[in-house]
């Protein structure tokens, strides 16, 4: 089979910056992170899924009521600066640039099967404006409302396997806008240590260049809406150091079309804003208008130190599925687990995931093995040599200083 660099980027990138793209307020922290998830499917033909990004989030950049923004992946930048105080002591603004290469491709998957006939490349510029306010000032567990407006243009291409006769669609414009409310919140880690949210969302979206597309027999709609909410906890027991995370999230739609369906599938928890996991299934396998979603991790220590931890995760999801990707039965279950290994530095799970409901050449049941990877670049910098005499051995040491810290 040819190797193509195309084909490695095209779900590298999709989605992958987007846990920041659409956050509640202004991270208010100073990170640097680095980030690569990846799944491989055991059964079948998949699309490739996985995503790597360098995430820096900079408060008082220029000056004290300035925060920079950037999320960056190979061909993909998403950026937002954000202003402080702008319409009074607790209303920040938020301008946002984002763009790049495939992050707006469609892997075309039904029932279990991929079709990379009917799969396309897609390219994208975006701008934003968004409104953060903060209802609860000095409060314990912020309460946070959130008013965007987005603009954005997508243009698409075909890849090497997309079929002669299959018609890519037509370059568009989309006017988006989303508002919500989030009280607590969830940092854009791997994995918290300490968490709770209760939000609910709404996001329009009304485009341009719609009409039939593929073999004529599917259709870009002119516009549709999006309503979704989410509850989540995530603790660890000070005495045991076990930790968990549980989640529910609900979402419902009106007017929904291939690319603004909820699309549930894999492991991959820094893949959106809102993840929808489900263990041992193709990336975005499952296209949903409405979805109820049940899901949990829970991690027990292996070692004193804390470094080492059994991890064990569920999700189950109750689907009404899109119309033409239908499937049998409504529900959709997958199993995983794996070695976790922690350090303030490193965050590291390798693990194995299987779909009970996931439907494959053999009947139902798929499997996956896959890979998540964390690295605080600042906490790791911190603990290196300022300086050191060259040397192979004294480069060695560095290294293994820094995966231990």
């Amino acid at each position: 089979m040819k190797f193509c660099w195309r084909r490695i980027l095209l779900l590298v990138l999709p989605g992958c910056l987007w846990p920041f793209a659409a956050g509640g307020q202004i991270d208010p922290f100073k990170r640097e992170l680095v980030q690569v998830g990846y799944n491989a499917a055991l059964e079948g033909h998949a699309p490739l899924s996985a995503y790597a990004f360098y995430y820096w989030n900079q408060p008082g950049f220029l000056r004290t009521n300035l925060t920079l923004r950037l999320a960056v992946a190979p061909t993909y930048l998403d950026s937002e600066l954000g202003i402080a105080h702008v319409l009074g002591e607790n209303t920040d603004l938020g301008i946002g640039v984002a763009g790049g290469a495939f992050a707006d491709s469609y892997m075309e998957i039904n029932r279990g099967t991929y079709y990379p006939s009917e799969s396309f490349y897609g390219y994208g510029a975006q701008t934003s404006v968004s409104l953060y306010h903060l209802f609860n000032p000095g409060a314990m567990i912020p309460l946070n409302g959130l008013v965007r407006g987005i603009a954005h243009f997508s243009t698409y291409d075909r890849t090497d396997d997309t079929a002669s006769n299959f018609q890519v669609p037509e370059n568009r414009d989309t006017f988006s806008v989303r508002t919500g409310l989030r009280w607590g919140g969830r940092e854009p880690v791997l994995f918290p240590a300490l968490a709770m949210e209760l939000s609910a969302w709404y996001e329009g979206d009304f485009r341009t260049g719609t009409g039939t597309y593929g073999y004529g027999d599917r259709s870009v709609v002119p516009q549709s809406h999006l309503f979704w909410a989410e509850a989540l906890l995530a603790y660890t027991l000070p005495e045991l150091k076990h930790s968990f995370y549980l989640s529910v999230t609900a979402g419902t739609s009106i007017n929904a079309d291939r690319f603004s369906a909820y699309r549930l599938g894999s492991l991959l928890p820094l893949v959106a804003e809102y993840p929808l996991p489900l263990p041992g299934y193709y990336y975005q396998e499952i296209s949903a208008r409405s979805f109820v979603m049940m899901g949990g991790d829970y991690a027990m220590p292996l070692d004193r130190a804390g470094h080492w931890s059994l991890n064990g995760i569920v999700s189950s999801a109750w689907v009404d599925y899109l119309p033409g990707l239908e499937q049998p039965g409504n529900w959709n279950t997958g199993l995983g687990g794996g070695i976790l290994y922690t350090s303030p530095s490193w965050k590291v799970l390798v693990g194995y995931g299987y779909g009970v409901d996931a439907i494959r050449s053999h009947g139902r049941g798929a499997q996956s093995v896959g890979i998540l990877i964390q690295l605080d670049l600042e906490k790791a910098l911190a603990v290196m040599p300022e300086s050191t005499q060259p040397g192979r051995w004294r480069g060695f040491q560095q290294l293994f200083n820094i995966l231990g810290k």
